[in-house]
């Protein structure tokens, strides 16, 4: 990556000086920590003034709303300290002159503005754009005394300077002149190749907005696997609990066996005894069974009746439980095999809604169908074959969700790999043909986590053996009447 020195920040000033100067500041606004926007207008033209200090993307130039979408810009809906501090001095006031002092790394941008008697002032927004020491500073240049800054460094973080408010403003100390003779003029003549116009502003956008919209996708991608990875942690978890205690609630069907052996030697043993030697012809075993000394013969057979019903019922709950586990465990595969492929953050964004929502279960389930699809039909992949044919290959669980929901007709045919997550692929066609059914087979293995397997099944069937149950997660279906291929 090319670092941001004090030759492309002059290339930068002197491209822009005529705009700023005299330019009045209508708007402030701080997206993050480390980054600034102020929106200056001048002679009736509106420009968003973008500052980063972020220690890898350190930078300033007007920013296009391409490349702010780029940028992933989102306005918090309340603004921090320093944007307010900024707003209560610079909004409506007027940029009189900007500045780069020493050839420094620095721009100045010396506003002209009032007091709260109404005294004119002078005030000095710095931009130090110096790597990780790289800050926003305003001060009073009367006084020199800091009002506030994007991030304050004391003692205990510099021992060369600190910067905080009410303290006298100074510049950086000086840096050796041996790294800019090394990147001054390297670094402006990359710039200058990108483009064939001298728009310094628009390539330091371009070439920016770029690299921080694929570390943000980067740090947005890990996110969410990790995410997926910690709910499909606890999903495993829970079926594993549930499935030990359906193992401890298999014993139920022998209090059926004590209840109907107690009432059939209902007058053949002792009430309220501490057991019962009974004969089991059924099993051909003699049997020896607990009592209550306190009930009698036919009140300890009703007690094990209901031990039975009540491990019965259990037992059935129990595997309603573990079954929408299994589909939530599935599900959550999908999701993370969906975030795995993504290529960039549009994308990302669309499994976003889904990943954050609460994964359905028991009487709290939410339905998945309510949601709402954002985007529908749009950015789906689909191939053109001739004699009216087409074959659709969804990305993430909105995409097999609305393939299957909007796309599909009953004699079109599915395919999706067996027992592994992967993209539903639908083929609508009047002539289907054994070469049809290979090749689609094959789109849902290369678009699956078996892509790389030696071997795995695909199963196809008709849309309308397709059923979707209700409250089941997004993209979920079962089907029938299947017929599967094995892909090479």
């Amino acid at each position: 990556m090319i670092s941001f020195d004090s030759q492309i920040l002059k290339a930068f000033i002197d491209e822009n000086k005529e705009f700023i100067s005299g330019a009045r500041i209508n708007k402030i606004q701080q997206p993050t920590r480390r980054e600034l926007i102020l929106s200056l207008r001048n002679n009736g033209v509106t420009k968003q003034f973008y500052i980063n200090i972020t220690p890898e993307f350190y930078h300033a130039c007007f920013m296009s709303d391409e490349n702010s979408k780029k940028r992933l810009i989102e306005i918090p809906q309340k603004p921090p300290m320093f944007c307010m501090l900024l707003r209560k001095y610079l909004n409506n006031s007027r940029i009189a002159k900007i500045e780069q002092p020493n050839g420094e790394r620095i721009l100045e941008l010396y506003i002209e503005t009032f007091n709260e008697i109404g005294d004119k002032i002078y005030l000095c927004l710095a931009i130090e754009l110096m790597g990780k020491y790289s800050n926003v500073i305003l001060y009073n240049t009367d006084t020199n005394i800091i009002l506030g800054c994007a991030h304050n460094v004391g003692a205990d973080k510099s021992q060369v300077r600190e910067v905080y408010g009410q303290i006298p403003y100074t510049y950086p100390p000086e840096h050796s002149s041996k790294y800019f003779i090394e990147e001054r003029y390297g670094f402006l003549k990359s710039f200058r190749q990108k483009i064939f116009s001298n728009n310094i502003s628009l390539t330091i956008d371009n070439y920016y907005a770029t690299l921080i919209n694929k570390a943000k996708f980067k740090a947005l991608k890990s996110e969410y696997v990790n995410i997926t990875n910690q709910k499909l942690k606890k999903c495993k978890k829970t079926l594993n609990e549930m499935s030990l205690q359906l193992k401890r609630s298999e014993n139920f069907d022998k209090y059926r066996l004590y209840g109907d052996l107690l009432m059939a030697n209902l007058y053949n043993l002792k009430d309220y005894s501490n057991e019962a030697k009974v004969f089991d012809y059924e099993n051909n075993q003699g049997v020896t069974i607990p009592l209550k000394s306190t009930k009698n013969i036919k009140e300890n057979a009703n007690d094990y009746y209901k031990k039975y019903n009540k491990g019965k019922n259990a037992g059935i709950k129990l595997n309603e439980l573990i079954e929408e586990n299994n589909q939530n465990k599935e599900y959550l595969e999908s999701v993370l095999y969906s975030i795995e492929i993504t290529k960039n953050t549009e994308e990302l964004r669309e499994i976003e809604q889904e990943l954050f929502t609460p994964l359905p279960m028991g009487k709290g389930r939410i339905s998945m169908q309510s949601m709402s699809i954002r985007n529908s039909g749009e950015g789906i992949t689909f191939i053109e074959k001739p004699n009216q044919t087409r074959i659709y290959i969804g990305k993430n669980n909105k995409q097999n969700d609305y393939i299957i929901s909007k796309l599909a007709s009953d004699e079109d045919f599915w395919f999706h790999t067996k027992d592994c997550p992967g993209s539903h692929v639908l083929l609508k066609t009047q002539n289907l043909t054994d070469e049809l059914i290979l090749e689609c087979a094959k789109l849902a293995k290369e678009n699956s986590q078996g892509k790389n397997s030696s071997k795995i099944g695909v199963i196809y069937t008709k849309r309308k053996y397709l059923r979707k149950p209700p409250k089941a997660n997004l993209g979920y279906v079962t089907y029938k009447n299947e017929k599967e291929i094995v892909i090479d």
